[in-house]
Order: C-alpha cells, then sequence, then structure tokens
C-alpha cells in the first residue's frame, strides 16, 4: 500500500467509527411505540433470542418472564427492564441484553399540506423537534405558510399549538421549536394572501410577506398604469363581523389577509 493510501486510511477509519457512534447513539435515544418491531438477544444465551413486536398497550411477551411493559422506554432503558427482570427471576446471572429495533411504525409524525413530500416519518432520536421533521418533508413550498399547526396528544389530552417557524431563527426563540412525539400530525396551510386589481400592471393574488404594507402590494402588483392614481385607492376588507368594509387606506397602512385592493382610474 502506498504511503498516501496508507494516510487517507488513518484520517478516515477515525471519521468512520465517530459516524457511526454517533449513528448508535441517536438509535439508543429512540422510544419505543406500538407497532414497533424489535429483535432481543441475550449473550450466550441463543435460546433467548426473541423478534417480537410492541402492543398497543407498549407490552411484549418474552420468555421466561413473561409481559414486560416497553412502551415509550428507550432502546437501553428496555434492555435494562428485561436484563433486570432476568436477573431478578434467577433465570441469567448476569445479563446482557441487546435489542435491535428491526421495523418502526409507532412513532411517527404525519407532515401534511404544502410541503414537498407529505407523510408519515419515524421519529429516530428522542428529541426530535419540529424544524427536523419540517426538513425530512422537504420543507415547505412556496405558496406554505410560515406559521405550522402542531396537534397530538400531550399527557392524556389534546394538543394543538401554532408555531412561527422564521421566528425561531430570526428571534432566536428556539423554545418554540417543540419536541413532537409519536402520533403528531404536522400542518402547514396555504399562505395568507391579498388581492389586487384595477389599474395595476399585474393584477391577481399574491402572498403576504411581513409586515407588507399598502405601497408594497401596489410594488408587488407591478405598480400603477398610466391610467392609475395612489389617490384612488379602496380596500375591500371582510370584518370580524362578517360584514364587508371599504377603506380608503393610507400608503403605509398594513395589509391584511384576504384584503382586495383596487386602484381605480384617474379622470384627471
Amino acid at each position: 500500500m502506498s504511503y498516501f493510501k496508507t494516510l487517507l486510511l488513518f484520517i478516515l477509519l477515525p471519521l468512520s467509527f465517530a459516524s457511526l457512534a454517533q449513528a448508535e447513539d441517536k438509535s439508543a435515544d429512540y422510544r419505543l411505540g406500538a407497532g414497533d418491531a424489535i429483535r432481543i438477544s441475550v449473550f450466550q444465551n441463543p435460546d433467548l433470542t426473541v423478534e417480537s413486536r410492541v402492543a398497543d398497550s407498549g407490552i411484549i411477551t418474552y420468555p421466561l418472564i413473561g409481559a414486560v411493559q416497553l412502551g415509550d422506554l428507550t432502546l437501553r432503558d428496555a434492555e435494562k427492564a428485561i436484563a433486570d427482570k432476568l436477573r431478578e427471576g434467577g433465570f441469567v446471572q448476569k445479563p446482557q441484553v441487546n435489542i435491535l429495533l428491526t421495523q418502526v411504525r409507532g412513532n411517527q409524525v404525519s407532515v401534511l399540506g404544502l410541503v414537498n413530500r407529505p407523510g408519515r416519518y419515524p421519529i429516530e432520536t428522542g428529541n426530535t423537534r419540529l424544524t427536523d421533521m419540517l426538513a425530512t418533508a422537504g420543507g415547505a413550498i412556496p405558496d406554505g405558510s410560515d406559521v405550522v399547526i402542531v396537534t397530538g396528544i400531550r399527557d392524556g389530552k389534546p394538543f394543538r399549538k401554532e408555531v412561527d417557524v422564521p421566528a425561531l431563527f430570526v428571534s432566536g426563540n428556539s423554545d418554540e421549536d417543540i419536541v413532537v412525539a409519536g402520533g403528531d400530525v404536522i400542518y402547514v396551510h396555504r399562505a395568507p394572501v391579498f388581492y389586487v386589481y384595477g389599474e395595476v400592471q399585474r393584477p391577481g393574488p399574491y402572498r403576504i410577506e411581513r409586515g407588507m404594507t399598502v405601497l408594497q402590494a401596489l410594488v408587488r402588483g407591478g405598480g400603477l398604469t398610466m391610467r392609475g392614481t395612489e389617490r384612488s385607492l379602496r380596500i375591500h376588507r371582510r370584518t370580524a363581523d362578517g360584514n364587508l368594509a371599504v377603506i380608503a387606506p393610507e400608503k403605509f397602512d398594513v395589509i391584511q389577509p384576504d384584503d382586495v385592493l383596487h386602484v381605480e382610474e384617474s379622470f384627471f
């Protein structure tokens, strides 16, 4: 082997071992859920090698010790739970238990709405956060809202939270990047829009950007035509009681979702 190949091998081997160790750590943090398939083995006890599936109750049945509650335990804690029962029952003096996750079904999160790859995704670690799952689903498409809705169950009660994703990074408020749980549904709705018509270059619906003003909305519509005038702007807006109001806005008023901006023709 040449000098350069030997040098490259010494560089790459530690990196490979580090990546493998990191992957094992993540797998160990995974919490078992209903439907997960596992393979349990005990060192020097081949008769205790079992393939099982976690029941809806979180229980599996294991030789010699019977029913064992493994639901919501990490793989390390599940290994310890089985080892303790084997030792306490006098079946194996110093059991070395290994659990391999062969199929993930229990701890999955559904990502729906305007994302690039909607679907169900497994929770790979015990501290998987909202942004991790959004990244797994390919992120929101351009028409997707910045505010994401998360629903699920927490402490046995229905849970619902709206999270402003860009604000997590702009304001640095990482506490809002919540840890997801099995059974959660992440939904990305369509971004709010406004409508502009009349004497503008490009009438139509447009996405509302943060803090967008009437003047910025006009620019988004391509600006005024030769016959348009800013003096005759009108906004048609639905009020809280469901009635339609017609407003004469100022240029720096903030556009609201579903506003209809009309630019009238100048007669002078």
